[in-house]
């Protein structure tokens, strides 16, 4: 009798496995392993997965970077924001474990002799497996000035010829569309794109990924998903807090090559796809490039920049001393992007980023259209609304009697709080889900070329044009510090046809006595 596999009920089997997983000798180098990004984020990452066993057995990290230090301030360093607050003994034993785990070399970044001392490094570490063939991850925590050389010389000293070797690299991937193009084939000179992995974090995140299971596991979802049942879909992302300090690196880039092109674009093109044949990771980064090539590039008609002013004891955006004196920089934005295809000509969607706003948010909020006039007056739209950070949920607001003798309609809501709902599990990190996936192979949460250059048409025009390289940079409208925004906000939203009700920003309990 033929043996069956079994499968656990709703997994997705494509997701799930992955042929050319690292399970054994395994070197990760981090790269920038001084920096902020690998303190904050990069090693709190990799202790998480050590910590729950989806490490490599074997695994050894290696952190480079031109900072001389000893092992015991490197331990230090990366240890640092390894959250214990309970000074529990198991993690406290893991931590100790994760430290001998790992080691540092310093170098620098742009000379073959450092790097080749790296690869004696990884050899002496190597020679102790067992097992032939090995495999390396070189996670680039870095600025993009030395992505390139980086790059180079870790192909030419350090790669590794009997074995699997992935590389990955982070935000931002070039100014424009020609600077990305620039660096991206500087890339590929010395890395296959089957062994890069572009890392956005948000791709990571547990409400991103969850858009694919919602969107194309649920019928209900699927029949009102388009231009016939959609009024408007907007995308935020809010900030409480200012440039701190960090003006001088901000003002390069700014509120929409920081926010927008990348992390909120990414969340658009995964809400607007079509049905991927499969959820093999080429399959799902097809249905985005094909969606995003149907966006035309922004007009400025369409666009709404602001600046913080200092309000409430705050300073300005242009108070901070590393910021330029005068700067036109953006620190909100809100674009409204159109898609030119049947399913969606016609929906505005609002893509809107912000610092020193009201409050700490990251949602998509999509508003539905009227019922149809007659026996309703003046009732409220419904909206499904999903809170990618914090405090993950999915609201849809609906229409319902109120309780008793009267007869008459309040909105109330359908309320999926993930901490309510899911009381015993513990949601990863992006960069965990991230890592891991590099890890197991899997493409599926990563940029490909051809998507970034498609986005980066979409953006470069409105860059220029705040830039100054198309006459005088565009000055953006004042907003206080800890405001919603610009005060045209609301009238640029509403011209789309948004309609704000009660309940906007959070689910009230209605007092129904009160009606």
């Amino acid at each position: 009798m033929a043996s069956m596999t079994r499968t656990r009920s709703g997994t997705i089997p494509s997701m799930e496995t992955s042929g050319d997983e690292f399970k054994d000798n395994t070197i990760i180098v981090v790269f920038g392993a001084s920096g902020d990004l690998a303190k904050k984020k990069t090693y709190p990452a990799l202790f998480g997965l050590y910590r729950n066993g989806y490490l490599p057995k074997d695994v050894h990290i290696i952190g480079y970077a031109r900072t001389k230090m000893d092992e015991e301030e490197y331990h230090k360093r990366t240890t640092s924001y390894i959250k214990n607050p309970t000074n529990d003994p198991e993690v406290a034993a893991k931590i100790e474990e994760f430290k001998k785990l790992s080691s540092y070399v310093s170098g620098n970044y742009d000379d073959n002799p450092s790097f080749q001392n790296l690869a004696r490094h990884m050899e002496a570490i190597e020679k102790g497996y067992k097992i032939r063939g090995v495999n390396r991850l070189f996670y680039l925590a870095l600025p993009p000035s030395v992505f390139v050389p980086v790059a180079q010389h870790v192909k030419v000293c350090c790669y590794a010829t009997n074995g699997t070797n992935r590389i990955i690299v982070e935000k931002p991937f070039g100014k424009d569309l020609q600077s990305c193009r620039d660096l991206l084939s500087s890339l590929k000179q010395s890395w296959q794109e089957e062994e890069t992995y572009r890392i956005d974090h948000y791709l990571g995140k547990e409400m991103v990924k969850n858009l694919l299971v919602l969107r194309f596991a649920n019928v209900a979802m699927g029949a009102a998903w388009d231009k016939h049942s959609i009024s408007s879909v907007q995308i935020s992302f809010k900030e409480p807090f200012g440039t701190e300090g960090r003006g001088g690196y901000f003002d390069e880039f700014g509120i929409i090559r920081d926010i927008l092109q990348n992390h909120l674009l990414q969340v658009l093109s995964i809400l607007t796809m079509e049905r991927p044949v499969s959820f093999a990771s080429e399959d799902i980064r097809d249905e985005k490039v094909k969606v995003l090539r149907s966006i035309p590039p922004i007009k400025r008609e369409d666009v709404l920049l602001g600046q913080y002013v200092g309000a409430n004891g705050k300073p300005g955006y242009l108070d901070d001393d590393t910021v330029p004196k005068g700067s036109v920089c953006p620190t909100f934005a809100a674009t409204t992007l159109w898609i030119n295809n049947e399913r969606w000509e016609g929906v505005p969607f609002i893509l809107k980023a912000g610092k020193a706003l009201n409050e700490a948010k990251v949602e998509i909020r999509v508003q539905f259209k009227d019922v149809t006039s007659g026996i309703f007056k003046d009732i409220s739209r419904n909206e499904l609304v999903i809170r990618i950070q914090p405090s993950e949920a999915v609201y849809l607001k609906l229409n319902t009697k109120t309780p008793g003798y009267a007869f008459r309609a309040i909105p109330t809501e359908m309320d999926l709080t993930y901490k309510r709902r899911f009381t015993d599990t513990n949601i990863p990190e992006a960069y965990e889900a991230l890592i891991l996936d590099a890890i197991k192979g899997d493409h599926s949460n990563f940029v490909r070329d051809d998507e970034l250059d498609v986005a980066w048409k979409i953006f470069t025009p409105i860059l220029h044009w705040i830039d100054g390289r198309e006459g005088p940079r565009p000055k953006p409208s004042p907003y206080p510090y800890g405001s919603r925004g610009p005060k045209e906000l609301d009238s640029f939203i509403e011209k789309l046809g948004y309609k704000r009700g009660t309940g906007e920003d959070y689910w009230p309990t209605t007092n129904v006595s009160s009606l």
